[in-house]
């Protein structure tokens, strides 16, 4: 059975840590690339959604006091398309220079899970889940690329998409 007629989708959360604030010039190449990066996800066979603040992406949005923390949410037809779009697309060479831009966080920083179709998540259902990544590691509650449960009422082992160089680690 495909996922598509499983009823479910996939839920994805990244965050990191801004080296400086929003406004500094070392981040300024990171915010340079948004909009265009955005557009790329969107053209994605099997996007579905993404969460966006006031303006066309999600950092306006205080995902945790720190005002440095920035949350990327959105949800897929399927792992598949996920991954096309993050180590397939425009997005890839972009993301291999995060370690420029972003911190590297002590616990989890990606996190899937899939949602009944239609679902949006919320911001504290996502952080949640890194939470149980850190916790208890991949679980069909929250995974990676690296261990990725099938969607319910699905059988089989978790599936490693190989996805390195890139997700692997806490960078």
């Amino acid at each position: 059975m495909p996922v598509e007629a499983s009823g479910y989708q996939l839920a994805q959360v990244n965050i990191g840590r801004l080296i400086a604030p929003a406004d500094d010039p070392a981040v300024a190449g990171f915010f340079a690339e948004l909009d265009r990066i955005n557009a790329v996800a969107e053209t994605i066979p099997g996007f579905v959604w993404r969460l966006t603040g006031s303006g066309n992406d999600a950092t306006d949005l205080q995902p945790t006091p720190d005002p440095r923390v920035i949350v990327n949410l959105s949800v897929w037809a399927d792992a598949e398309a996920l991954f096309a779009f993050v180590y397939r697309s425009a997005h890839t060479p972009v993301m291999a220079r995060r370690r420029g831009w972003f911190e590297p966080l002590p616990g989890a920083y990606q996190a899937l899970w899939w949602v009944p179709a239609g679902t949006r998540p919320t911001i504290e259902d996502a952080l949640h889940r890194l939470w149980l990544i850190d916790q208890f590691g991949p679980s069909a509650h929250a995974f990676t690329f690296k261990a990725r449960f099938p969607a319910p009422g699905l059988e089989g082992p978790p599936i490693d998409h190989h996805p390195e160089p890139w997700c692997v680690g806490t960078a």
